[in-house]
């Protein structure tokens, strides 16, 4: 296989061409432990190992690309909520993040609770043994099958989204001779610091009951005149990928007062709040996220002090962390194809995946890293952009990075941070396969959601 140095593309900071990235890294085969998962390290032939295992044998094995999941560094993530919250608190893992019986087991086993949001969530957590006590339904629009599934199975709580849905969970949990522990989700009229479509607490978006108005508070009065509900908390939810503390704090200024109004007018304190998740993660080396016990502390000082304001027994804080748990257990591995220099500008780099199995830079203008895998190089960096194999030009996993000069066709490389979203938002566009999700640890790999075939298409093609 070659390893010559493909003659053009820029390779000097001088003459780059505006774009995402910084400067060079003063080492390509460095990775820095910031975005890639506890175990990933070089082995002494520079082959990248995770788990004790190496990237050869995964793409050997499994084929490429596959999602490759540090089960060590998951359980660990996991513990370190749970433990940096305490028993005074409850962590609900976000399963929309990415969910499979696998991962069910292993928050299971680690004390998690489960955030769910449809019925195939659901499913899933309640085939892999999850308690139904432990499981909080989220959806905006849930259909009354999903209601009576969940009101059936017993679920913890019922996180309410509009005055229908209140009536809705009412009526069914009566039927059934329930009485259903419910949240009302209200909008708070905080615009967090993140991309547009993944901010959730401003007004003018689909999720939850505005504050403003009145209209939570009108909720409230409606939930505790129904017999089949229990209400037993607000639910607040900001954004995504957020890095600054400022709007949980106006968030929970908000909620608090909501329930200082809610004991005013009705006597109560209820005694639960749920302030979401959606605390970043390391995508790149300028990512600079806060640790589990970093988080607990902080957002714990703002509920108590805004409940003694408000002459409050603290309630009980839920949050509900996805992203910041299995988001840095995982990596993309890709199989390099086409290789396309561009003078002046960037050099190409084709993968055999793409936009099929991870949609986020196209959606949502992410960043991500990238690095060659399967050997270490010394050759003079390149600015590279990495791109699928979809007829889309669009189709692009990360936008620009600097990679070996002598990168070639059969070369590994891999992109992390791609435990959450990646898998849960993959597509068949173009009839592509999903790729497998393969777990690695102390030595061992295993397939815990495998890689789609042709068969599998067709299957549901009844045409």
């Amino acid at each position: 296989m070659s390893r010559s140095a493909h003659p053009a593309g820029p390779r000097h900071a001088d003459v780059l061409p505006e774009g995402h990235y910084s400067a060079p890294p003063a080492d390509l085969n460095a990775l820095d432990p910031k975005v890639w998962a506890e175990t990933v390290g070089r082995g002494e032939d520079g082959v990248v190992t995770v788990g004790g295992i190496d990237v050869k044998r995964i793409a050997e094995e499994y084929g490429t690309p596959a999602y490759v999941l540090d089960e060590t560094d998951f359980r660990a993530r996991a513990r370190a909520w749970r433990t940096a919250f305490g028993q005074d608190a409850d962590v609900f893992y976000a399963g929309k993040a990415f969910l499979s019986r696998a991962v069910v087991r292993w928050l299971h086993e680690e004390g998690l609770n489960l955030d769910v949001c449809s019925g195939g969530e659901l499913a899933t957590a309640l085939s892999a043994g999850m308690p139904a006590d432990r499981i909080a339904f989220h959806g905006n629009n849930k259909s009354t099958q999903e209601i009576r599934r969940a009101v059936e199975a017993g679920v913890g709580r019922i996180v309410l989204d509009s005055f229908k849905e209140i009536v809705r969970v009412a009526h069914i949990a009566q039927e059934l001779g329930k009485r259903q522990r419910v949240q009302i989700r209200i909008t708070v009229g905080v615009e967090a610091h993140t991309h547009e479509f993944i901010a959730t607490a401003h007004e003018d978006q689909k999720f939850g009951i505005p504050l403003a108005g009145g209209q939570a508070a009108e909720a409230v009065r409606r939930a505790l005149q129904l017999d089949g509900l229990e209400l037993i908390g607000i639910h607040s939810h900001i954004g995504s990928q957020i890095f600054d503390m400022s709007g949980f704090e106006v968030a929970a200024h908000r909620v608090v007062g909501l329930l200082r109004d809610i004991r005013d007018e009705h006597g109560i304190e209820l005694p639960e709040i749920d302030l979401g998740g959606g605390l970043g993660i390391a995508y790149t080396s300028d990512d600079d996220p806060r640790e589990p016990h970093e988080i607990a502390k902080a957002l714990t000082e703002i509920v108590t002090r805004e409940c003694e304001g408000a002459r409050l027994r603290t309630p009980r804080i839920s949050v509900e962390p996805g992203r910041a748990i299995v988001g840095p257990t995982a990596f993309t591995l890709y199989e390099v194809g086409t290789i396309k220099p561009l003078d002046n500008l960037r050099t190409y780099v084709s993968v055999d995946g793409g936009m099929s199995d991870n949609i986020r830079t196209a959606l949502y203008d992410a960043e991500y890293s990238v690095a060659l895998v399967s050997r270490t190089s010394d050759a003079e960096p390149m600015l590279a952009r990495v791109v699928g194999k979809h007829c889309e030009s669009g189709d692009i996993v990360v936008k620009d990075a600097f990679l070996p000069g002598d990168l070639a066709p059969g070369d590994l490389i891999a992109v992390p941070a791609t435990g959450a979203y990646c898998r849960s938002m993959a597509s068949n566009y173009n009839h592509v396969l999903r790729p497998p999700v393969v777990a690695v640890s102390d030595g061992e790999a295993r397939v815990i959601v495998r890689r789609e075939t042709e068969e599998d298409l067709l299957r549901l093609d009844v045409g």
